[in-house]
C-alpha cells in the first residue's frame, strides 16, 4: 500500500528514473540512426531549453517527454528505418539485460532504483511498440515500424 513513507521514493522515481530510461531509449534510435549516417535533433523534455548542445537538447520539464527526429538516412531503406525505430526499444532491453546481470553477479547491490529503472524500462518498451499514433499524426515507434514494413520507405512518417 503507498503511504507518505513513500513519497521520497515516488519523487526519486519520477525525476531520476524515468529520464534515465528515457535518455537511454532516445540514445538508441540516435545511435542506430548515426549508424546508418543519419542526421538527427535529439530532445529530452519539454518546454523551454535550458541547455543545448549540437543537435542535443535539454528542456525545462525533462522528466515528460523526449524524441529524436531524424531529418535524412544516408543509408535509406524500410530495414534501416524500421531499425532506427526499433532502436529505442533494443536499448532499453539490453540496459534492463545489463543492470539484471550486474544484480545477480553482486557488481551492483539491491536498491529500489534499479527496480524501478526495470520496471520502467519494460513499460517503456510496451508503449513504445503500440501501434498508435499519439497526437498531431506522430506514431509511436511500433506504428512508426509498422508503416515503413508496410507501406515502403515514402509512408515513412518521418519523412
Amino acid at each position: 500500500m503507498f503511504g507518505l513513507s513513500d513519497i521520497p521514493t515516488f519523487i526519486w522515481a519520477i525525476f531520476i528514473s524515468l529520464p534515465v530510461v528515457s535518455l537511454i531509449h532516445e540514445a538508441g534510435h540516435y545511435l542506430t540512426a548515426r549508424i546508418f549516417g543519419g542526421k538527427l535533433k535529439f530532445t529530452i523534455g519539454q518546454g523551454k531549453v535550458i541547455f543545448q548542445s549540437g543537435d542535443f537538447e535539454v528542456r525545462r520539464v525533462f522528466f515528460l517527454d523526449s524524441w529524436c527526429q531524424v531529418e535524412e538516412l544516408n543509408v535509406s531503406n524500410k530495414f534501416s528505418h524500421a531499425l532506427v525505430y526499433a532502436g529505442g526499444v533494443l536499448f532499453n532491453l539490453l540496459s534492463i539485460l545489463i543492470v539484471n546481470s550486474l544484480l545477480h553477479l553482486g557488481i551492483f547491490q539491491e536498491h529500489i532504483f534499479f527496480y524501478q529503472f526495470v520496471y520502467f524500462s519494460l513499460y517503456y518498451m510496451v508503449y513504445a511498440l503500440i501501434p498508435v499514433e499519439v497526437g498531431k499524426g506522430n506514431p509511436t515507434d511500433g506504428k512508426a515500424i509498422y508503416d515503413v514494413l508496410k507501406h515502403g520507405i515514402n509512408k515513412d512518417p518521418l519523412d
